[in-house]
């Protein structure tokens, strides 16, 4: 009993075991940073109590113990003390960047401080285990630092301009950037060589850091996700400015994919004897909606152009008037309003010209409702000019806007092709001209053209599946398949199967 007793006092045992019990801990904290600092704080309180109360002095140089057995114990015991205050500092470096909530971004600046603090510890250890000189030490190494430095001249250059850009934090994890040279993409990960970037088309592009130390950057990404954009339109100067300006504050008002506030602008920017120059200001919720947004910025300036007779500006070594046509050739407003809806592109040339002869011209004044939900339609519309909104009433009294309708957009299907009421409300926003096909004119169209109810009941599938997704209670209260759809205007008009 009396040798268990002695075993367990002695100051060797009680070491030994002490280290088993942090072994032990860090097995069972591993990936949980803040239970690992408490570990090794924990660990580090005891063996400085264990030490100081066999007067062992870690932080002093030299062991005067006789006793080999002794003296070892001595110094392995200190180089532990201090590997463990070590421990306790670069746990501490982690936990502080876990509670920042930014780990990542924080990678190089936690590696370089967690080096310094183990390049220190071991110093000591240097210094006070092995009574070693630790000023002869750096100086001798000093000439294998150079030579080590000439070798790694390049990388080194990434790695302290990886230093520089951390500390000074141009850019985060999650930003994007454009660097100078037209790289543009999300910063996903930062580490000691190189930047690592997401582009837009989804590729990795990994740029050193000392390239973008030295080059000109541009953070898209601002205190919030709101990211603005422009497009630049050139157009013949055959209407005045101030006409063609406004015609672009119609294509703004009528985008769906850009943010109303802060609102859109547009400016004129330029006018010489070949184009007016606009420009186009606009503000999407993120950056990566830019793309889409622009792309329908684009299509609405060719419909609302088309229908306000502006003309797109050509090469600069092009004639006026060799860039215009023709006005006789043009056939009239309803012929050219079919022409340019991919519905009725399958129709022949009389088809298309009985069906623009029973088109019927409707004006509506801003804000004038062309057609309230709930109601009944008997006519397909084709927006002509202007914008309407697609406008839904709760029982409140408040309104929802779903989407906004262009030039060559149509509404009104559901009520000619099912006999099925408005789900919302149609409003003018702007002045509004729309052209109207009497479901009987359609009816005569599509006995002749049976293979017309496939293209009609995709589109009306695509209306509904919109609206399915714009609507908060996620329903349209009509059945989207296109088959069934079909099926059902075939039904309506009595068309065989």
């Amino acid at each position: 009993m009396d040798k268990v007793l002695q075993l367990a006092l002695d100051p060797i045992t009680q070491f030994a075991a002490l280290v088993l019990v942090l072994v032990f801990a860090r097995t069972l904290v591993r990936g949980r940073p803040t239970e690992r600092f408490l570990v090794h704080i924990a660990f580090f309180v005891i063996l400085t109590i264990l030490l100081v109360g066999n007067d062992v002095a870690p932080w002093t140089a030299g062991v005067a113990d006789e006793d080999l057995t002794h003296k070892t114990f001595i110094g392995i015991a200190k180089a532990t003390w201090w590997a463990g205050g070590a421990m306790v500092l670069a746990s501490s470096v982690r936990v502080y960047l876990i509670f920042e909530r930014k780990p990542r971004e924080g990678r190089l600046i936690q590696d370089l401080l967690v080096a310094f603090i183990y390049l220190g510890a071991a110093l000591s250890i240097i210094a006070f285990v092995f009574d070693l000189p630790v000023r002869t030490l750096i100086a001798t190494s000093g000439v294998f630092a150079i030579v080590l430095g000439l070798a790694l001249q390049s990388t080194l250059n990434d790695v302290f301009s990886g230093i520089a850009l951390n500390l000074g934090r141009p850019y985060t994890v999650g930003d994007w950037i454009e660097v100078e040279g037209g790289v543009r993409g999300q910063v996903v990960e930062t580490n000691w060589r190189s930047t690592h970037l997401l582009n837009d088309t989804n590729d990795l592009v990994i740029v050193p850091n000392s390239t973008l130390a030295k080059a000109t950057l541009t953070n898209l990404t601002g205190a919030d996700s709101i990211h603005g954009s422009k497009v630049v339109i050139k157009a013949l100067p055959t209407r005045t400015p101030a006409a063609i300006e406004e015609t672009m504050r119609t294509v703004l008002l009528s985008a769906n994919s850009i943010l109303k506030f802060p609102p859109p602008s547009v400016s004129v920017t330029g006018l010489d004897g070949s184009a007016v120059e606009v420009e186009l200001s606009f503000k999407v919720a993120s950056l990566g909606q830019t793309g889409t947004a622009k792309s329908e910025i684009f299509d609405l300036v060719y419909r609302h152009a088309k229908a306000a007779g502006i003309q797109l500006s050509t090469a600069a070594n092009v004639p006026i008037e060799a860039a215009s046509s023709d006005p006789s050739k043009h056939p009239g407003t309803p012929w050219r309003l079919l022409t340019s809806i991919p519905l009725f592109s399958a129709l022949t040339e009389d088809e298309m010209e009985t069906v623009a002869n029973s088109m019927t011209r409707c004006t509506f004044k801003k804000g004038v409702v062309i057609a309230p939900q709930n109601a009944s339609m008997t006519s397909l519309m084709i927006v002509r000019s202007g914008v309407v909104s697609v406008e839904l009433d709760d029982d409140n009294g408040g309104r929802e806007e779903l989407t906004r309708l262009a030039p060559g957009d149509l509404f009104g299907e559901r009520g000619v092709l099912m006999g099925a009421p408005e789900p919302a409300t149609m409003r003018a926003l702007t002045f509004v001209v729309v052209y109207e096909i009497s479901k009987d004119h359609l009816a005569s169209v599509m006995h002749e053209r049976p293979a017309l109810v496939e293209e009609l009941s995709q589109l009306l599938a695509k209306r509904v599946e919109t609206e399915e997704h714009l609507r908060a209670d996620g329903s349209a209260g009509v059945e989207a398949h296109p088959i069934s759809l079909a099926a059902k205007i075939r039904h309506l008009f009595r068309l065989p199967h």
